[in-house]
């Protein structure tokens, strides 16, 4: 690791990101291996006519989400990192809950990469499959901190990888949608559109009741929207601030597209018992069925690769949260400690030793990638609700303005959307993340004592909402311990 040196030493100078790089960090940072689980994840919650309603829904509401988000980085260009929305608007403390929501999501994230991955291996190598958990623990630990020395080389430098990364992932996506599209039969995909037969498999099947199917597919297109505000999350380092609003907004265009065909293709080659049952990563063994054995290498390839850049985002991401949460203050100042190359090496080794626990616990546990995509998507969603919240405040006291009575009902979408979406995710895993803030709370307690230095450290409704986060933390311990609530 490099030498450190304190917060306000000028870092090397580099290069900023351009367009290019940002979209590329939106793309690589939301496709990661979500994508190529998902036709049987979505198979088991909905037949082909309520995913595809969910989609509109979830890609309506991520759109006023990224709306909102580019109308923030546009007027408030001051403001850096996704959490500062929530700071400018409600206070200090309400900016640390968001901001560490978004860094207990982004290393969540990085243990669900990591077990994707490892299936995707297994395909090549028997030693990696999934009943054989040690090798696997030991492979992506090793991953894990290259992955972080690369990062602590320079964030910049690790992000023109990413834009090559992504290239290279999103060519077998391509081949696989074509080949679905050439391959897709209409009376296969229309027999039963709307779920309306009962079917059980292996008791996995969702009920038939088309709201039923809908609300069981929003966590797992949640989960695959993740990373959306990776150019926001970047803005600091951007060429030109409103680059990262453009980026967010291309970018979420582009996913939408791949996303709606890689998923709902397949229920047009396969029925949905079929897909339903279905080995993951699914699309690893549909486009096999298809195409062949080496069909099913490919896609595996692809997926190794697909990870392995949203691993090297979601690397960059946590530890510039910490970074810039240390930098407004809502952190001690060892957090923003930069090294010669401008990284935050404390942050992002706090971030890798975090991710390197949890990947020992896929040692213990069969369901370590439903649970970390499930806490990752919860935690990120109470930030999305936030940037939602501040852009209807912002809105509605610049209303007088050009364009801001539009944006204030793009906010209120945002927030409806958002908040229904956690509702619909599981209360359950909002209640578990909580206990994550308790570490937190002290840190961020620690961080105000030094600034204030006897001062008022926070307000009545502040201290209020801490002491409720913290009530719901000590509760979750319990009902965990005694197992009343079980993940």
């Amino acid at each position: 690791m490099s030498t450190l040196s304190e917060p306000e030493s000028p870092a090397r100078p580099s290069h900023g990101l351009g367009l290019t790089a940002l979209i590329s960090t939106v793309i690589s940072s939301s496709i990661g291996g979500g994508i190529f689980a998902l036709t049987s994840d979505l198979a088991v919650a909905a037949s082909p006519g309520p995913a595809l309603i969910a989609w509109g829904i979830v890609g309506f509401g991520t759109l006023m989400l990224a709306l909102s988000l580019n109308n923030l980085v546009t007027k408030r260009p001051d403001l850096e990192g996704i959490f500062s929305y929530a700071e400018e608007g409600f206070g200090k403390y309400t900016g640390f809950v968001s901001g560490w929501g978004y860094w207990i999501s982004a290393w969540m994230g990085n243990v669900a990469f990591a077990t994707v991955m490892m299936n995707a291996v297994g395909y090549f190598i028997p030693l990696f499959n999934s009943s054989n958990k040690i090798p696997s623990v030991i492979v992506t630990s090793i991953i894990l901190w290259l992955l972080t020395l690369l990062v602590n080389h320079g964030i910049e430098s690790a992000a023109v990888i990413n834009s090559l990364i992504t290239v290279c992932k999103l060519i077998p996506l391509f081949v696989f949608i074509v080949i679905a599209i050439i391959l897709f039969k209409g009376q296969v995909f229309t027999v039963n559109f709307w779920g309306n037969v009962q079917s059980n498999v292996q008791g996995a099947i969702a009920p038939s009741s088309i709201g039923s199917q809908i609300k069981s597919c929003f966590i797992i297109m949640m989960w695959v929207f993740v990373g959306i505000e990776g150019a926001t999350m970047l803005s600091s380092r951007a060429n030109k601030k409103s680059d990262a609003g453009k980026a967010t907004l291309i970018g979420l265009c582009g996913l939408v597209v791949i996303y709606i065909l890689a998923s709902v293709l397949p229920y047009g080659y396969f029925d949905r018992q079929t897909l339903a049952a279905m080995k993951q990563p699914a699309m690893v063994y549909i486009f096999r069925d298809m195409v062949g054995s080496w069909g099913g290498a490919m896609i595996s390839l692809g997926l190794i690769i697909s990870t392995l850049g949203s691993w090297l985002s979601w690397t960059m991401l946590p530890a510039e949260t910490i970074r810039l949460m240390s930098k407004q203050e809502l952190l001690p100042k060892i957090f923003s400690r930069k090294n010669k190359n401008g990284t935050a090496t404390i942050s992002l080794i706090t971030s890798s030793a975090l991710i390197q626990f949890f990947l020992l616990t896929l040692i213990f546990t069969d369901r370590a990638y439903q649970i970390a995509y499930s806490m990752c998507t919860v935690a990120i969603t109470i930030c999305y609700i936030l940037v939602a919240a501040y852009q209807i405040k912002f809105s509605w006291h610049h209303l007088q303005e050009a364009g801001n009575k539009l944006q204030l009902w793009i906010g209120i979408g945002a927030l409806l959307f958002e908040s229904t979406a956690v509702y619909f995710s599981g209360i359950k895993y909002l209640i578990f993340c909580s206990i994550a803030y308790i570490p937190g709370s002290i840190l961020f307690l620690m961080a105000r004592k030094h600034r204030t230095q006897g001062g008022k450290m926070l307000s009545h409704k502040e201290w209020a909402g801490m002491a409720i986060i913290l009530g719901c933390a000590v509760l979750a311990l319990i009902s965990l311990f005694n197992g009343s609530l079980r993940l």
